[in-house]
Formats: C-alpha cells, sequence, structure tokens
C-alpha cells in the first residue's frame, strides 16, 4: 500500500493548439470479433437469449459495445481465418455445414457468418473490417467474398447476397489480407516472399472489383518474433504501392512481472509503431514511392497468455469458454497507457482494434442465458473514444524515470486532444508510480481566455493515485458560432 504521506510525482506539461501530431481518427477506437471461445456464440450472438432480438443479436451487450465507443469491428480472425470458408457463413442457418476449426482445435457450427456480422455491426454503429484467409486459399476467394459484399448485382455472387437477404451491398472497405502470415503456428503458414507476392496479386484483383477499398498487409506477429522488421521489409517489397495500410499485433502479459516493469510495456508499443514506420518508409523510399502507408494496430491488449492451457482444446468442443481473463485495476491502467501511446502516433497509426471485445480477453463479460457487464478495462476505453476528438496535441511530460527493461521510463504517461471547432480540451493522464500519487501541473496560457473558467492563470493541476489514470476534460468557452 502507498503511503498517506508520500510525497508526490512531480510533473509538468506544456499545450499549445498550434502544435499536433495529427487528427483524432476514430478507427483508432476499434475492437475485434473472432469465432474463438464465447466471443461470438453466447457473447455478441445468442438466440433464445431473453435479451435476443429476431436475429440472436443480445441487446444488452449491444448496449455495452455502443456505450465502450467501438467505432470498427475486425472479424472473423485472427488464427481462424486462416481455414475460414466464407462460403459457409451464408445462406440458410439451417443449410450451413459444421466444420472443425484447426486454429482453436473447435467445432465451428457457422450459424454466425458475414451478413449477420454486416447487420451486427449496423446495430452497434460500427464500421466493419473483414479479414480474408490467405492462408488455406488464395485471390480467388478473396475476390469472391468481395464480389458478395460490394458489387449492387447482375452476377452470380452478388445476386446470391441478394437471394440470402441482402438487397443493398455490404460496402465493406477495410480488408485485411490475412491474419499473422509469419506465425508457425497460423493455418497455412508462408514465407514472406511468398505471402508478399500473394498480397500483391490479391490486393491488384480487388481493386479491380471495387477501387475503393482500404487494404492492410500482414506485419509480423509481434515485436518478439525473430522475423519483426525482415518480414515487413521482404513483403512490403512486392506489396507497397497496392496497400494502405500494414499490421501490427501487441499483447501484453502481466504474469511474473512487477507493476513498474509490467506497466513499462506501453513503450514496447510505441518503439514498434516506430520501428514498422521506418522500415515502410525505407521501403517506399527504395522503390521512389511517394505514397506513405498507415499501420494498422488491429490486436492489441492485456493477455495473460501464459496462462494458456492446452489442455484446454484437448477435446473438439462447440464455443468453449477460452481466454476469459480477469482484469484488475492495474490491467485498466495499462490500457489507458496503450491508448495514450495510440493517440501519440495518430498521424501514422491509421487503425487499432482492442482484442477481443466480449468473453475473449475482453472489456465485455457474459453469462450464456444471464447477465452482461463490463470488466475494469471497459471503463479506459469508453472514456478516452469519448474524450479524444479533433486533432492530438504534441504532449512531452517532465517528469522523473525509472530503469525497465525496455529501458528508462516516464512515471507520468499523458497526451491530450483539442477540438478547434468546440473548443474543447481533454488530457488523458497515467501515473505508473506503485507508491506515490502524481500531481501534474499543466500550461494551458497558448489557449488563451478559452479555458479561464477551469485555469484563471493558465495552469491546470491535477492529481492521480499511484497506478492510475484519468481523463481530464476542462471547460471550455464555446468557440463562436458554436
Amino acid at each position: 500500500m502507498p503511503r498517506a504521506d508520500a510525497d508526490p510525482v512531480a510533473a509538468t506539461l506544456t499545450l499549445d493548439p498550434a502544435f499536433t501530431v495529427g487528427p483524432v481518427d476514430s478507427r483508432l477506437f476499434g475492437s475485434f470479433v473472432e469465432h474463438l471461445g464465447r466471443c461470438v456464440y453466447t457473447g455478441i450472438f445468442e438466440p433464445g437469449h431473453p435479451s435476443a432480438d429476431e436475429r440472436g443479436f443480445r441487446s444488452d451487450v449491444l448496449d455495452l459495445v455502443r456505450e465502450l465507443g467501438a467505432t470498427v469491428v475486425r472479424y472473423p480472425g485472427g488464427n481462424f481465418v486462416s481455414g475460414y470458408r466464407w462460403e459457409d457463413g451464408t445462406g440458410r442457418a439451417a443449410d450451413r455445414p459444421r466444420r472443425l476449426d484447426l486454429a482453436w482445435h473447435a467445432i465451428e457450427s457457422n450459424a454466425f457468418g458475414t451478413g449477420e456480422f454486416v447487420d451486427w455491426c449496423r446495430e452497434a454503429g460500427a464500421e466493419p473490417m473483414l479479414a480474408l484467409n490467405l492462408g488455406t486459399r488464395g485471390m480467388q476467394e478473396a475476390v469472391d467474398l468481395l464480389e458478395y459484399c460490394n458489387h449492387p448485382g447482375g452476377t452470380r455472387l452478388s445476386d446470391l447476397r441478394r437471394e440470402h437477404g441482402a438487397a443493398e451491398p455490404y460496402d465493406v472497405r477495410l480488408w485485411c489480407l490475412g491474419n499473422e502470415m509469419d506465425g508457425p503456428w497460423q493455418v497455412g503458414h508462408r514465407s514472406a516472399a511468398e505471402y508478399g507476392a500473394l498480397a500483391a496479386r490479391t490486393a491488384r484483383a480487388m481493386r479491380l472489383v471495387d477501387p475503393r477499398v482500404e487494404l492492410v498487409a500482414c506485419g509480423s506477429s509481434h515485436s518478439g518474433m525473430p522475423t519483426f522488421g525482415s518480414w515487413e521489409a521482404t513483403v512490403l517489397e512486392q506489396c507497397y504501392d497496392t496497400v494502405d495500410l500494414v499490421s501490427l499485433h501487441s499483447y501484453y502479459d502481466p504474469t511474473g512481472k512487477s507493476v513498474p516493469e509490467f506497466l513499462a510495456g506501453a513503450l514496447d508499443l510505441d518503439r514498434s509503431i516506430d520501428a514498422v514506420v521506418a522500415t515502410a518508409d525505407h521501403v517506399g523510399a527504395r522503390l521512389r514511392s511517394r505514397k506513405r502507408l498507415q499501420v494498422s494496430v488491429d490486436e492489441w491488449n492485456v493477455w495473460y497468455v501464459s496462462r494458456w492451457d492446452p489442455a484446454a482444446v484437448a477435446e473438439w468442443r462447440e464455443a468453449g469458454p477460452l481466454l476469459e481473463d480477469t482484469y484488475d485495476d492495474v490491467d485498466a491502467t495499462m490500457v489507458a497507457s496503450l491508448l495514450v501511446t495510440l493517440l501519440r502516433h495518430a498521424d501514422r497509426v491509421g487503425v487499432a482494434c482492442l482484442a477481443q471485445l466480449v468473453n475473449v480477453i475482453a472489456p465485455i463479460r457474459t453469462e450464456p442465458g444471464g447477465r452482461a457487464w463490463r470488466q475494469t478495462t471497459f471503463a479506459p476505453f469508453a472514456q478516452i473514444a469519448a474524450a479524444a476528438r479533433g486533432s492530438v496535441l504534441r504532449a512531452e511530460p517532465r517528469v522523473a524515470t525509472y530503469e525497465s527493461e525496455v529501458g528508462d521510463v516516464p512515471l507520468v504517461d499523458a497526451t491530450a486532444t483539442y477540438d478547434e471547432e468546440s473548443g474543447e480540451l481533454a488530457l488523458m493522464l497515467v501515473n505508473r508510480s506503485v507508491d506515490r500519487p502524481a500531481r501534474v501541473r499543466v500550461d494551458v496560457r497558448a489557449f488563451g481566455d478559452a479555458l479561464a473558467g477551469s485555469a484563471p492563470d493558465g495552469l491546470l493541476e491535477i492529481d492521480l493515485d499511484p497506478v492510475s489514470w484519468r481523463v481530464v476534460r476542462p471547460a471550455t468557452d464555446p468557440r463562436p458560432g458554436s
């Protein structure tokens, strides 16, 4: 327990609306639904549940998803997608085949598929982001799914969608060209050269069907992979000009780490983003391209992965519970710090997805046939997603650091956003100290009289408890005409 009389960590921060990182892209607050454990079945989809609508969507979960503020949702995987046949999840549910899911050693009923997912996204107010199977399948199947989803009609596949009840196109813009293809655990694992060539061919063909699509190439599975960096370089040499983003996945396991060492993990995400950006820009320079790729951090979270027990999937079963981590306040503080890191890279991170949305390492949990509730990690995501508007400001706290395996770590982590139209300022702050509160002095004199009610002398003083996070939205005077 921290001492009641402990001297606070002193931090200072100067903000100026003229110095920005980039605009806040709402897609930074995405999430992820995979056919894994109970994420789909008894998570977002449970026909017969007291709250379920006529399509089987749990309305109690939908209410929480809207409250969370998820803006884009990636589907259907994840490892699952590398063996998925998209056709299995279309047409009458009674006619859909049951398959073995090799990724998670489960039986997949296919009762929930692409059409259900797009309809669910519309109910949730989220943009769908579809991942393609480039593990056991390839270019043709990807093009077929795109035609099924986005072509208006008059072709076999678009008319098939219409027969399945969707007269209007799904109009899916965001597409992932496979998932973690450098991972030897991936069904259909490929080499960098092989995957890069396939991604380039698939991207070119997809743009012939719908030139509006935004395509994500697979980066390395995580920064600890021996292929990290070299994989991106090899892949992008082949598909740089045909894709828009490159993926980065980052999970952080508290097991066996001290709290300070665990919270230092946000610096790993910071450096991983920088590394992927540097690699992509290097390839772009070699190719004499004027294009700048963005990063899609389309899987990130706290995950107690060391608790994973392979015996949990020893038997083939349908939608059994897997990876249902229970989070505490330290985990919530880490989630807040990871969101701060993503916002600080708003100039190059175009999409980010908290993995996953329900039950599986998720901010929302459910009981089959019963209640749904928020985990501790729900609050930082919901509050930061609601507050971040306008542009991300350059924010570099002046504060003491501590040593960790990843280097010197600031005791206070911070970012801020400013919406010029409404005049609203929002600060996102994290105290990593385990035994001392923090006092953050924020200089906002560059905002003039806009914050006079909250900071009459142009200074804000904000206190944080040890190992905690806060979102602060000082009252501002409305802009003229607002």
